[in-house]
């Protein structure tokens, strides 16, 4: 196995996917495109990083708790807004607490939109979501998702696409109450800063040189420029793209400006903090 590289890439075609996709990707004539995926070398098989891109409204969702998914893990995920049009809204758990029954009859009459906690979101706003955690995703948005790799999901409702609905499995699983206000946060986007450093994997933005803090973290490692770039293994990765070395002083960041890494954690940790 090589020592890191450039990642392989997949594009995933969605109802809700742009035509248009935003520098630097370039956009398949007449193809919607939701969502660009990074191959995973196998020290990251557990974790899945990738863009999200939204024309339309992303269905009324939530990932299961690991003790209610059918492939027996969880589906913690992150997201950092890279492109965001003015209005730009997402949704996060519920205004209030409410009761199962209620979240039930609201998923089938559509109501349930009424209910969500929707919050207007700019670029480096950075959200942490737990499995668990009903959700929805507005038009005009650009995101950099890192999550558990599983993909299991159960849509509530997804107004009025012809596609599945999920609701005995979602309602085993659901958090009925508001979203955790500090699992959400303005990123600096000038300063080097731990997002996430969590049981399932680690996120650290790193303007230019990683300093001390980012140097002790071990073990594999995928990097995301978002400005700049990184060479690892004999290759380039520019701003779009994604790779991955078997240890962080693996990485040449000379010309990087800003980046993300995404570690698998190697030690026992807390639940996901967000300093």
């Amino acid at each position: 196995m090589t020592s890191g590289g450039l990642l392989g890439t997949r594009r995933i075609l969605k109802p809700w996917g742009r035509r248009d996709l935003p520098a630097p990707f370039a956009s398949p004539c007449g193809e919607a495109v939701g969502e660009i995926w990074f191959d995973r070398p196998p020290p990251l098989e557990d974790i899945l990083t990738k863009y999200l891109f939204t024309a339309e409204q992303l269905s009324v969702q939530v990932h299961p708790l690991a003790e209610h998914c059918p492939v027996g893990a969880g589906k913690d995920e992150c997201w950092l807004v890279t492109e965001a049009v003015p209005g730009a809204k997402l949704a996060i758990g519920f205004r209030e607490e409410v009761d199962r029954g209620a979240i039930r009859s609201a998923a089938l009459d559509g109501s349930i939109e009424d209910m969500l906690d929707w919050r207007s979101v700019a670029v480096d706003d950075f959200l942490y979501v737990p499995s668990g955690t009903v959700h929805a995703i507005g038009p005009g948005l650009t995101l950099v998702e890192v999550q558990q790799n599983n993909d299991v999901t159960f849509r509530l409702y997804d107004y009025g696409r012809p596609r599945e609905l999920h609701l005995d499995e979602a309602m085993q699983s659901i958090r009925t109450y508001p979203h955790p206000a500090e699992l959400c946060r303005k990123v600096d986007p000038a300063c080097s800063q731990v997002l996430v450093d969590g049981p399932h994997y680690s996120v650290v933005q790193v303007v230019g040189a990683p300093d001390a803090e980012v140097s002790a973290y071990r073990g594999a490692v995928q990097l995301i420029p978002l400005t700049g770039y990184c060479k690892t293994g004999n290759d380039i990765v520019d701003p779009g793209e994604s790779g991955w070395a078997r240890e962080v002083d693996d990485i040449d960041f000379t010309a990087s400006e800003r980046c993300l890494l995404v570690f698998s954690p190697l030690r026992p940790m807390s639940p996901p903090v967000l300093p």
